[in-house]
């Protein structure tokens, strides 16, 4: 790969279609990581399954990328409001959808001769988990309308701060590594901070203040999409990087290394996984099977702690084993085959048109070429 100047950079491809596949199998990983709790195979086993819930950090990372590849390619930032608009309308649609399901269940629970433990769902957590802000304050207890939907109101916050992030982006675009070593002093002194006062890691972050865990993760998106403008690589490079970051990543993960150098790790995936699309390399993420797989993995992400809270309750009820039985392999996997089968029903039902009803509403079309392709491109890649 030969470095270039900031003044003969090389445009990434406007459809970056690994970016897009591989959301499927970062969201896949944190779902059998929840499985993983569930069943006979102990943790202590399953390495690279504890790891797979460092996917979050992995979306966060890539949402820096993607916004960046879809706003930040031009002189200024995009029109602050339609940009909201647009983000809105991607992660909106799906989220309410489950969350009024949720209410529904939560309501219904009684009349099934279901408990509900006391207080577990409750209104203010309810109004918050709606409001996308149930993750930016202190909390000593997890807010369980829908558990994954905590890295939306990160996500969520990311977006309303995205000013900050695009005057600092813009300022040092031709400086990549400035931007990445800001990223690192970033995540180190929040990593203090949160570890003195929660005693836990920074990627251990979620509901209680899971704001700090995309500040540093989103900016280290931006630095990396900014360096990987400034590479042509050969295709043979291109596949090569790819291979060497993912098994990188994977043996991280299987290992049990430090969260925080997984988190570290994901950068380079992310970017190899990029520069293929820029080399031209078509691998089976290329294929319209993955993609799609790929687009619905924003609701596999969000339905899948709904469907597993439902089955074990049926169970419970209909069987009479207890609250703390452990699930069987054969179990796991037809609960699996239901929620993607649910993921797809939300994703062409529910995200896909409810997101055209709010974009057509919020932020009609413009004639402006460059503000219609980032319509067009501004949901791949990111978020979950």
């Amino acid at each position: 790969m030969s470095d270039k100047s900031d003044a003969t950079r090389v445009l990434f491809p406007d459809v970056l279609d690994p970016l897009t596949s591989v959301r499927f199998f970062l969201a896949l990983g944190v779902v059998l990581f929840h499985y993983q709790l569930q069943w006979t195979l102990s943790v202590e086993s399953a390495g690279l399954l504890d790891r797979a819930r460092l996917g979050v950090d992995v979306f966060f990372v890539l949402s820096g990328f993607i916004l960046t590849h879809v706003y930040l390619q031009g002189d200024r930032a995009p029109d602050y409001r339609r940009f909201l608009a647009a983000r809105f309308a991607r992660i909106y649609p799906a989220h309410l959808f489950i969350l009024l399901a949720m209410l529904g269940l939560v309501l219904l629970a009684p009349l099934f001769g279901v408990g509900v433990e006391p207080g577990r769902f409750n209104p203010a957590d309810f109004v918050s988990t709606l409001l996308l802000v149930q993750a930016w304050f202190p909390r000593e207890t997890m807010v369980l309308w829908n558990g994954p939907a905590w890295s939306l109101s990160a996500e969520w916050f990311a977006y309303l701060a995205f000013p900050a992030y695009a005057a600092l982006a813009l300022r040092l675009r031709a400086r990549p590594w400035v931007i990445i070593a800001l990223a690192a002093i970033l995540f180190v002194a929040l990593d203090a901070f949160y570890s003195a006062q929660f005693g836990r890691v920074l990627p251990r972050a979620e509901d209680s203040m899971g704001i700090l865990r995309i500040i540093p993760e989103f900016l280290y998106g931006i630095g990396l999409y900014y360096l990987g403008q400034r590479w042509i690589p050969s295709p043979r490079a291109s596949i090569v990087g790819a291979l060497v970051a993912t098994a990188a990543l994977l043996v991280l993960m299987q290992i049990g290394a430090d969260d925080r150098i997984i988190v570290a790790a994901a950068g380079p995936f992310i970017l190899s996984l990029a520069l293929l699309a820029k080399a031209r390399v078509r691998t089976f993420l290329s294929h319209p099977v993955a993609l799609f797989a790929g687009e619905a993995s924003f609701a596999l992400y969000l339905v899948h702690i709904p469907i597993l809270m439902v089955w074990r309750n049926a169970v419970q009820a209909l069987v009479g084993w207890p609250g703390d039985y452990r699930m069987g392999l054969g179990e796991l996997a037809a609960m699996l085959v239901l929620t993607l089968v649910a993921a797809a029903a939300i994703h062409v039902f529910v995200e896909r048109p409810g997101r055209r009803w709010l974009r057509e509403r919020m932020a009609p079309q413009r004639a402006d070429p460059v503000e219609a392709r980032r319509s067009v491109h501004s949901d791949q890649g990111e978020p979950f």
